[in-house]
Formats: structure tokens, sequence, C-alpha cells
């Protein structure tokens, strides 16, 4: 995309003012953890993210799973660099930035990117296709209210704020997806009812490929803005920017690769969630459900709406069962549910415990203590994880295939 000769003068400037008018301070320490903790909630939104993509195209053969996420990697990157409406949502939409600046905001956003990897790690870890962006709002948002108050958080103000620019989405956008895809999966079966099923099947198979790859570019779009939104928010914090610049392109191309990296990863224990444990998926449904939520993805970025990719993903595959008639496991339906109303509060709870713990040790500190016990926790998930491990070559063999899925065991082995 061009770039203005003042874009490219933001830029240098963003990457050299620190080391010029402070050197090597704890307050650059600081700053330098931050972005390194924004990235790392980048990757792991990425591998908890691939499902909304290519769950459905790995679940009926369209396209082998290593194949899918190296394809999925690829546009994420791509797309993260289309538009950044979302990232200044994010950026000036949640914290008030007249209440708050400098090390206290940096504490602000390094609590909160704490408190949405750890519920990332959490949710992955029970398969669980809970919403990225809802751990990192819940995590900015319990952060804001354990340090300002509940006056810190722009609740609404006009057409912005957290209700109107993230709740309500987040109601909305699931259940508009699901009678989307519905009534696409309902007219895609009416139309080809008197055809060749194998020519049916071969033929949205093919359509289903460009399908995911259209969803994984609205990902991009949308998904990797919202971390573009947190590191600005620190550079604002640190004075490197203020908070009418523009968005640093390095910054662009940072979040871009860490949200490619974490997609190629693969998050195999949710796209088997996805593709299996909700609705049995033909390629029929598959080509609804990726069109429903391309279409749904891409105009919530452009207008700026930081929309849960997730629970739009989800509504589709859901509405794509209710559209053929198929069964669906209301069971798993219920954990995801759960899942998403404990999303922004137990993201915030976790946020404003490590701003609490940030704060009470104080200074440089403070945050090497929490990113410490970041890194335990981490750890530990991943070492959790081990016991039950899910790749690319079973990813499609669902656990209550042979058991139910109903019995409270195969809660943690999803």
């Amino acid at each position: 995309m061009p770039m203005s000769a003042r874009h490219w003068a933001t830029v240098w400037q963003s990457m050299n003012a620190v080391p010029h008018t402070v050197g090597v301070t704890g307050e650059l320490l600081v700053l330098l953890i931050v972005i390194i903790t924004a990235l790392a909630f980048d990757f792991t939104n990425g591998f908890h993210d691939t499902a909304n993509a290519m769950a459905t195209s790995i679940a009926t053969g369209a396209l082998p799973p290593k194949v899918a996420v190296a394809l999925s990697a690829v546009l994420n990157l791509l797309g993260a660099f289309l538009s950044v409406a979302v990232a200044a949502t994010v950026a000036k939409g949640i914290v008030r930035l007249d209440a708050v600046h400098g090390h206290d905001l940096l504490i602000i956003v390094f609590a909160g990117l704490v408190g949405g990897i750890l519920w990332n790690l959490l949710t992955w870890l029970f398969g669980l296709p809970s919403s990225s962006s809802h751990a990192l709002f819940g995590g900015l948002i319990g952060a804001t209210i354990a340090a300002l108050g509940w006056g810190g958080v722009i609740w609404a103000k006009g057409a912005d704020g957290v209700v109107t620019k993230i709740i309500l989405p987040a109601v909305l956008a699931p259940i508009v997806a699901a009678l989307v895809s519905a009534i696409g999966t309902w007219a895609v079966y009416r139309i080809t009812r008197r055809s060749d099923p194998e020519k049916v099947s071969e033929g949205f198979r093919w359509g289903q490929i460009g399908s995911a790859a259209l969803v994984s570019l609205a990902h991009g779009t949308n998904d990797a803005q919202k971390t573009m939104g947190v590191i600005f928010l620190a550079l604002v914090a640190h004075g490197t920017l203020t908070k009418n610049a523009d968005m640093p392109l390095w910054v662009m191309a940072a979040c871009a690769l860490a949200i490619a990296l974490g997609t190629y990863l693969g998050g195999w224990r949710i796209i088997r969630t996805l593709g299996k444990g909700l609705v049995e998926i033909d390629s029929p449904q598959g080509l609804a459900a990726e069109t429903a939520s391309a279409a749904i993805i891409l105009s919530s970025a452009h207008f700026g709406l930081p929309l849960s990719t997730t629970q739009t993903a989800t509504g589709s595959i859901l509405g794509t069962g209710l559209g053929k008639g198929a069964e669906v496991r209301w069971g798993v339906m219920g954990r995801m549910t759960v899942a998403w109303l404990l999303t922004l509060p137990l993201a915030g709870i976790a946020g404003a415990i490590c701003w609490a713990l940030a704060h009470f040790i104080g200074g440089l500190p403070g945050v090497l203590v929490v990113f410490a016990l970041l890194i335990a926790l981490s750890a530990a998930i991943y070492l959790r994880s081990r016991r039950d491990p899910v790749s690319g070559d079973n990813v499609n063999e669902w656990p209550a295939d042979t058991e139910s899925v109903a019995e409270p065991k195969h809660s943690a082995q999803v």
C-alpha cells in the first residue's frame, strides 16, 4: 500500500526517537516488554483462531490440514495490511487517554495483554473456540478499572465506546451469521437436490478453498489490527507517538508476522472442535459457512468494529447444521456459549490482578514479576496439553465418535 512522506517520517521517528531522548532506561525496557507481550498475544490469537477460517475445509477434506494452515497464515499476513480502522478503535476507543499517561498507561496495557494471553491459552487447552478479541478487551477493561475505576473506560461515547463497538457486535454477530449461513445452506441443497451428490461435493470442495482463503484474509484484516492498536497505545504512553499519529509501518509488519506465525502453528484442538465437534459438515455447508463469515468480518472491519471472528465463524457453522437439518451437538455448543459469556469478565479479572501485582511491587520489578508469571503459567498449560496431543494427524478424530460427548470427562479433552 502506498505510504506518504509524512507517514515514513512518523515511522522513522517512532523507531529512533526513544534511544536519542532517553537512552536505555527502565522505562524503555518496560516498553519493550509490553511490545513483546503484545506480539505474544498476537501469536496466540493466530493459532487460537486458525479454526475460524480452516476448520470446515479440513473437516470436509477440501484442504489437507497442514496446507490449510499454511494458506491461512499467508493470507492473515496480507490481510493485516489492508486497513487500520479496527486498530484505531482499539487504540482510542477503550481507555480514556486523557485520564492516564506514561508509565501508568503502560502498566494497564501490559496487564491487559497478560490477562488476554492467559485466557487464550486456557481455552485453547480445553479446545474451546472463545473470542481472542474479547480476551484482549476484557484484560484491558479489567486493568483499566483496577487502575482508574469505572470512569477510566469509555463505555459509550456517541457511536464509539465498549457497548457500541464491542458488546453489541458480540451479541449480534453469531445470530446474524447463523441466520445467513442457515439460509445459504438451505438454498444450496435446494438448488442441487437433483444433481449427482459426488459431483456436488467435489465442486463445493473447490469452492471452499476460495471461501476459506477469504475468511483468512478477513481475519488478518480484523484481528491483527487489534494488537496494532495495543502497541500504538503503548507507544503513546511512552511518548514515542501522539494519539493522533499514523500507525507506524513497523508495527503493522510485526503484528502481521506474529499472527501469521501463530496461524501456521495450527490451533488443532480448536480446529477439531469447530470442524467435528459441533455438527458433521459436508462441503456445501462448509462453503456456506465460510462465505457468511467472510462477508460479516469484512463488513465489520470496514466500519472499524473489532468483531469476534470466533463467534462469527461458530455462528455460521451452527447455521449450516440448522439449514441442513443435521444433528447439532448442543452440549458442545453450550460449553462454547459459557466460554463466550465468561471471556470478558474472567480476562478482566486476570488483567486486574496482574495490574494490582505490578502496581504493588512497583516499577520495573513489578513488570518483570508479572512477565515471569506469564511465562511460568504458559509453560504449565503447554505441558498439560501434551497429555492429550492434537495435531494435523488426528484433528478429524472427534472423541465423541466412540463415546458420548455428554460425559463430563471429555470436557478436558476437547
